[in-house]
Formats: structure tokens, C-alpha cells, sequence
């Protein structure tokens, strides 16, 4: 009677895992089945131009209304030279031609930058998707634009891809999270970026893998413990149909103490705990400018990949190759951040992060950002030749691919493809270029 009760109740169990399978709208298996061993790149996809069709004007390339020197928004200018769709705008070269750009509403754009990323041998992209264009159903629908532009793009160009909510633009009274539970079923069932026919998702611990950026941060007003933040988890974890994700939380780099940049709450280590993954943000925290700055990099990443492991949450470092963000501030409240605030030494501070994070043995790597030029971590193709009568940073010389070549140097040195290396890698000028 106990072997058949047994046998009874292992039928049970086994229909109910077969449902259960059978009910996830997620593909079981990936391309890329986990974050470890790889390089990954934030991707904004937010700059508009004048007749893209978006409606949104100059966003990203002006600080408001049109496009002119007063009112420059980015530190760095993008290379337009291989894009196949520009815009003409009401600056101009030294010589005189009219300054063109480009638009990340249009596939093309994506496209060429996803084709980078496999040139230069980056792993591929977090998306990210902005609280602020979530509210309504018509504001989730047009701001899925970029997200399904990078999805074809990682297709054709076999790049990872994977969704990375920012909490930017939440309010900070009377709102919560629920909307991101609502937009994650749109993508999952009208997208189907989790989908077999989309297997380039990025799976970690066999899971999909989703982020929320923005948690712990003291310069955002929003209560952790009031957003709801535990449902949304919760969901994307258990949720029989849409969840059975892995979850990265972006936190602030001092995440481990509750200081300095981070709110002193410990409720922020719960919500930690019950993540999968973190990924402390450093941009601004380190500069080559202080003498031993590399040394103390590369220990903060040990003790985080030490306090993480206790806890078993995964850990992704976060690297940028320098910092700049003065045309975006000017015409607010002085001071006025200086241009080029943290240098990038041509590639030796970037390179220092790299470096450190591996040799603390950390094991994936989270690059800011592929193309985010207000703030100045770009490392996508920006110019040497600047338009005229505006203050810019260049790439002081170098080729406008310097930076997507280092990442994928970063990338062969984190899968042991390239031996370790404290000194920036020299690129061979008679190798044949992407």
C-alpha cells in the first residue's frame, strides 16, 4: 500500500513539473546560458533627432528645444562616418560642412552598433528601460522601439541581449513597481524576447536574466521599502508563467557598509539577498587623478566578490573608461563640473578597472556604458574632429575604435584567452581593422 501511495504521488509531482514546464513562456535554453565569462555593455538608445519619427525632438543631444552650441547636452561626439541614416543639424564642422547625427530610434543605428559589438568581440547589451517611459500602455508601446530594434540587431549579429529596468523617473510619493510586472508580460508575450525564435537572452544561473538599476541610491527620493520592490522580484522569480528569471540589482558602490554614497536602510541587503546577482555602480567613485586608486579598485571588488559569496549572490563588476558630464550641467546651479572630470588617460584608467576586476577574480564584467556620450563613458566610435564653438572632449588622438577594441581585449583577458596584464595592451597598427 506504501508503493503504491509512492508511485501515486511521484506520478503527481511529475504531471505537476510537466505543467509547470509546459505554462513558462520562456525558452528553456539560450546562446548564452550565462553572464559568467562574458562583457556586457549598458545601452541608453536614447538620443533623437529632428524628423526620426519619434516626436521627441533633440532629446539626448540638446538640453531642451533645438540643437545649438548654448544648449549641448553630451561631453563626447559620436563618429557618424559609418552610419547609414543622419540627420543634418544647425551645427558645423571646422570646415564649414553641416554637423550631422545619428538617431537610436532607427534600426539602422542599432544594427551598426550590435554589428560592433561582434567586430570587437563584446558579448552584448542590457537594454535599458526607463520607469519614467512605463506609466501607460501607450508610453510602455513607444518605448519598446529601441528594446525591438536590439533584439533584431543581436539576432543578426548573434550578440547577447537582456532587459534592464532603471528606476529613473520614479516618483517619489505614492507610487510603486507594480508597472514593471505589467511591462515584463508585454515583452515576454507581444516581444517574445524570451522566446525560442529570440535565443540570444541572456541566461545566468540557467535563468533568464532581468535588472533593476537604481536601488539604495541617497539622490532618489523614493522609499525602497514602500515600491514594492519585494513583489517584483518575487514575481520574476516565481511567477509559474512569466517568472523563473535571475535577477540583477544595481546598487551604489558602497552597497556593502551603507555609507558614503549608499542610504544607511539595511533593508537594501535583504532585497540583495533575495536577488541573484549584483552589480555595484562605480562611475565617479575612482579616478586615476589619486595616487593608488587602481590598488583600492581592485580590493573594493575582493571584499564585495567576499560579502557576496557569502550570501550566494553572483557579482559584476562595473567598469567605465572615464567620466565627463559639463555640457548637461552648465546651465544649471554652479559649480559647473569641469570637462573631462575623470581623464581616461587614453585607455590606462579603464584598463587599471579591467585588470582589477580580474585579478580579484571576479568573473563577468559590466561595462558603462556602450554609448551613453552626456556623461562621457561612451565606448562606441566618438570623434577626434569636433564641430565648431563648443566645448567637447576627444579621444585624445586615437582611433574611434579604441575603446571597442580594449573591451574585447577585456573580454578575451577575462576568459583566459589573454594572459593577465597590469599594462594596457598595445594594438598591432598593421592588423587588419573591423
Amino acid at each position: 500500500m506504501t508503493t503504491h501511495r509512492l508511485i501515486i504521488a511521484g506520478l503527481y509531482l511529475g504531471i505537476c513539473l510537466a505543467t509547470t514546464q509546459a505554462q513558462t513562456k520562456h525558452s528553456a535554453t539560450s546562446r548564452y546560458p550565462a553572464y559568467e565569462g562574458r562583457v556586457m555593455c549598458g545601452y541608453q538608445g536614447w538620443f533623437r533627432a529632428e524628423g526620426d519619427g519619434s516626436g521627441e525632438g533633440w532629446s539626448h543631444y540638446s538640453e531642451r528645444g533645438p540643437l545649438s552650441s548654448t544648449n549641448l547636452h553630451p561631453d563626447f561626439w559620436p563618429d557618424v562616418s559609418e552610419y547609414a541614416k543622419t540627420y543634418p543639424t544647425a551645427l558645423t564642422n571646422q570646415d564649414g560642412t553641416t554637423v550631422r547625427v545619428f538617431s537610436s530610434w532607427d534600426q539602422s543605428t542599432t544594427d551598426l552598433h550590435f554589428r560592433w559589438m561582434r567586430e570587437y568581440g563584446i558579448d552584448g547589451a542590457f537594454v535599458q528601460r526607463f520607469f519614467s517611459g512605463l506609466r501607460s500602455a501607450p508610453a510602455r508601446q513607444k518605448s519598446r522601439t529601441v528594446l525591438a530594434n536590439a533584439i533584431r540587431a543581436s539576432q543578426t549579429h548573434g550578440r547577447a541581449i537582456s532587459v534592464m529596468y532603471d528606476l529613473s523617473g520614479l516618483r517619489t510619493q505614492g507610487e510603486d513597481c507594480a508597472v514593471l510586472i505589467q511591462d515584463w508580460k508585454e515583452l515576454v508575450d507581444e516581444l517574445k524576447v524570451t522566446s525560442q525564435a529570440t535565443n540570444n537572452y541572456l541566461h545566468h544561473r540557467g535563468k533568464p536574466l532581468v535588472v533593476i538599476w537604481g536601488l539604495g541610491f541617497p539622490d532618489r527620493g523614493y522609499n525602497i521599502r514602500n515600491i514594492g520592490m519585494d513583489k517584483v522580484i518575487d514575481f520574476l522569480k516565481h511567477d509559474p508563467q512569466y517568472g523563473g528569471c535571475s535577477v540583477m540589482l544595481g546598487v551604489p558602490t558602497y552597497f556593502r557598509d551603507l555609507n558614503v554614497d549608499t542610504n544607511p536602510d539595511p533593508y537594501l541587503h535583504e532585497l540583495i539577498a533575495s536577488a541573484d546577482l549584483v552589480m555595484p555602480w562605480t562611475v565617479q567613485r575612482f579616478t586615476p587623478l589619486l595616487h593608488l586608486e587602481a590598488a583600492r579598485y581592485e580590493a573594493h571588488v575582493r571584499a564585495d566578490l567576499a560579502w557576496c559569496a557569502a550570501r550566494n549572490v553572483d557579482y559584476a563588476p562595473c567598469v567605465c573608461p572615464g567620466f565627463s558630464w559639463t555640457n548637461m550641467n552648465k546651465n544649471r546651479r554652479p559649480p559647473i563640473p569641469p570637462l573631462n572630470q575623470i581623464p581616461r588617460q587614453k585607455g590606462v584608467f579603464y584598463w587599471s578597472q579591467i585588470n582589477g576586476a580580474i585579478q580579484a577574480r571576479a568573473k563577468m564584467l559590466y561595462v558603462a556604458m556602450f554609448d551613453e556620450i552626456d556623461e562621457g563613458t561612451a565606448i562606441m566610435k566618438c570623434a577626434n574632429v569636433l564641430p565648431a564653438g563648443v566645448q567637447l572632449c576627444d579621444y585624445e588622438g586615437l582611433p574611434t575604435d579604441h575603446y571597442l577594441w580594449l573591451t574585447g581585449q577585456a573580454a578575451k583577458m577575462l576568459r583566459g584567452e589573454l594572459p593577465l596584464s597590469k599594462t594596457m595592451p598595445v594594438r598591432d597598427a598593421s592588423a587588419p581593422r573591423p
